[in-house]
């Protein structure tokens, strides 16, 4: 699957977006490893689990007012995906990375966000969403 998307006539990010919409459900869950990792510029620390990981994109993904995704490569494991929108009626754009195993599966996933004050802002209103469902010490500017 070197090719990526230039031997398909899907959208950049269609598949990532056909899997978060399905978050906290059985469908969900098979897409990812047992125990998968979310790294992320918005978050202190790795978020593990599929259940903690769909609870996050689940919020995360209702916080945008528009969300795009612009490209998306795929290298053997790897897919990378570009994306931009509007949060907070601020710009931001940024860059998913996705590993999957030998079976398909996702191991990991890498979230990137840009400019700086869009992400302070959204983790900390993101861990105030998420409180009681995952670790609030994720979340928001460093001490």
């Amino acid at each position: 699957m070197a090719d990526g998307l230039k031997a398909s006539n899907r959208s950049p990010g269609e598949d990532w977006i056909a899997i978060v919409r399905k978050n906290g459900s059985p469908e969900f869950a098979a897409a990812f490893v047992e125990r998968p990792i979310l790294r992320a510029s918005i978050l202190r620390a790795p978020c593990v689990g599929v259940e903690s990981i769909a609870a996050f994109f689940g919020t995360a993904s209702s916080m945008y007012d528009t969300i795009a995704f612009t490209n998306e490569t795929v290298d053997d494991d790897k897919t990378y995906l570009e994306w931009e929108g509007k949060v907070f009626g601020l710009d931001v754009c940024g860059a998913t990375i996705l590993t999957r195993d030998a079976a398909g599966l996702i191991q990991s996933v890498r979230l990137y966000h840009s400019p700086l004050q869009v992400l302070a802002r959204f983790s900390t209103e993101l861990g105030r969403r998420l409180s009681g469902k995952i670790d609030p010490s994720l979340f928001g500017a460093s001490t």
